[in-house]
Formats: structure tokens, C-alpha cells, sequence
């Protein structure tokens, strides 16, 4: 707040966190303590709103302990978007490393403008792309059959498909924490490591990985996240055998009308995945503060 009274006026810096305030509570606040009222609530008719049956309790919840099929369905949502964040670091660190620290200026901006020009378009289309890509008879098996790779069809569509589009749709989330945190290091340093003998491999393990460890916490963090709540990707893309959790979430709210239970739902995977969050933040020595930065 000082900083913004320095920087605006106190009059404006308290128009700007005013604004702030009640942005968070209408889209985040409010709509969370919706979340956890509908989970603790039976699924009621109108007319016994209100009455002796609507109480609070744990039924919404324990009912997922209960289904054998859902609680697999959830922890695999939660392994894969680990996945998912994982192979998005792998494809992101090298592109990042380049843009940071051995790209020229003009070199930055083409590769910049070539990453984040697809992303003005929507989700649901860039999906729709991979979709049209991936299909039985599309150009990925018609380009593999063509050079001889394979000689028959392959269906993409399942965990792979799903995978691929989700590296592609957050590849941003870990490409741009990651190139501004090795962007900060010097290449002094890089230079006197490699100075010093050391091989490539160790350059980046004992001194660029660690300069840039908020970063790359920081895109664990977005990607695992939007991984986990997906649902277009896994809906488009994915097989009856590799259902994503957001679709039982779906199923809940719009084909079964029980909006309680999938509240219910939608709260268990909130709190799982926050969880899973602060314990590799917490595994990585990486603060909330680093990742806000």
C-alpha cells in the first residue's frame, strides 16, 4: 500500500484496492463459500429448503470415498497433471534458456510474437485444432503413413491426446515464469562455471536451475492447476477410459442435477490440489511470496 501511495497518490492507490478488494470478494470469496455451502448441503426438492432435512453434513463428501470408480478417476486426474506439468517443464526449459540467455533482441521478439500470437485465439478452438490434428484420418497419421512410420491408422485420441493438448494450451504458464526468473541471472556467471570446467549439464543443475527455481515453482504451480481443472482438453480429446475428474464434476452439475454433490466434488479437488501445491512448494524451499512475484 505504501508503495502505491508513493506511486499513484492516496487517493487513486485507494480507488486501486478498493477495486482489488471486491474483485476478490465477487469472483473468489463469494463464489468458494457457495462452493462449500452447496457441498455441505443435501440435494433437496424446493419445498424442503430450509426444513428438518436440510442440515450440514459430510454426506456429499464421503460419498466420494465410497465410489471405487471416481476416487480412481480423481487420483488419476491428480498424477497426470503432475504429468502434464512436468512434460510442459521439459519442453519449456530449453525454449526458455534460449530466449534468456542466448537469443538476440531481434531474435526474442520473433520467437515471442511466433509463441503468443496462437494464444489470442480461444481454448476451445486451439483444442478443436489438435482434435482435427490427432483424428483417425487426419494429418498426423496421414503425414506417418506417408513416410512409412506406420502402416495403418493410429487412434491418438485417449491419455496421449489429452496430454499433448494440455502441454500446448499451458505451455505459457511455465514458459514465461521461467524465462523471466533465468533472465535475471547474469551470464558472468554461466561463463565462469563453464570457466571453471564445468560440463553443460552441471552449469544448469548447480547454477541455473537453482537461480531459476521460483520460476520453474511457479509454473508447477499455474500448470498443475489448470491441468487439473481442465475440462475442454479431456472432453475433446479423451477416451471413455481416460476420463478427466472435471467431467464427473460436469456430469454432476448437468446431467444429474445435483449440484451439492458436485460442489462436493469440485471442493475435494480444490483442497487436494492446493495441497499438493504447498507441499512442493514446500519440498522445493519456495515461498507463496516467490511464486506471487
Amino acid at each position: 500500500m505504501g508503495e502505491l501511495k508513493n506511486r499513484f497518490g492516496p487517493g487513486l492507490s485507494t480507488i486501486f484496492v478498493t477495486l482489488v478488494i471486491f474483485w476478490l470478494a465477487g469472483m473468489v470469496l463469494a463464489p468458494n463459500l457457495m462452493m462449500i455451502d452447496y457441498a455441505l448441503r443435501p440435494n433437496l426438492p424446493p419445498q424442503a429448503l430450509g426444513g428438518p432435512e436440510d442440515t450440514y453434513s459430510l454426506a456429499n463428501i464421503l460419498y466420494l470415498a465410497g465410489e471405487p470408480t471416481h476416487r480412481a478417476i480423481f487420483f488419476k486426474t491428480i498424477w497426470a497433471s503432475a504429468l502434464v506439468a512436468g512434460v510442459t517443464f521439459l519442453v519449456c526449459y530449453p525454449i526458455a534458456f534460449w530466449l534468456a540467455q542466448r537469443a538476440t533482441t531481434g531474435q526474442l521478439a520473433v520467437a515471442m510474437l511466433l509463441i503468443i500470437i496462437p494464444f489470442f485465439i480461444n481454448e476451445v478452438l486451439r483444442t478443436l485444432a489438435w482434435f482435427i490434428i490427432l483424428a483417425y484420418r487426419g494429418p498426423l497419421n496421414s503425414a506417418l503413413m506417408n513416410i512409412g512410420l506406420i502402416d495403418a491408422p493410429i487412434r491418438w485420441q485417449g491419455d496421449g491426446g489429452v496430454l499433448a493438448a494440455m502441454v500446448y494450451a499451458y505451455i505459457l504458464f511455465m514458459l514465461l515464469p521461467i524465462y523471466n526468473a533465468i533472465e535475471s541471472l547474469e551470464k558472468a556467471q554461466i561463463e565462469a562455471a563453464r570457466d571453471l570446467g564445468a560440463p553443460t549439464w552441471r552449469i544448469h543443475t548447480r547454477v541455473v536451475i537453482p537461480h531459476a527455481k521460483a520460476g520453474i515453482a511457479t509454473g508447477f504451480v499455474f500448470t498443475f492447476m489448470l491441468a487439473a481443472g481442465s475440462y475442454v482438453a479431456p472432453a475433446l480429446l479423451g477416451s471413455p477410459g481416460s476420463r478427466w475428474f472435471t467431467e464427473i464434476i460436469y456430469n454432476w452439475f448437468f446431467e444429474g442435477g445435483d449440484w451439492n454433490r458436485g460442489a462436493a466434488y469440485a471442493l475435494v479437488l480444490l483442497v487436494l490440489c492446493l495441497a499438493v501445491v504447498l507441499v512442493t512448494l514446500k519440498l522445493v524451499r519456495v515461498n507463496l511470496t516467490d511464486v506471487a512475484k
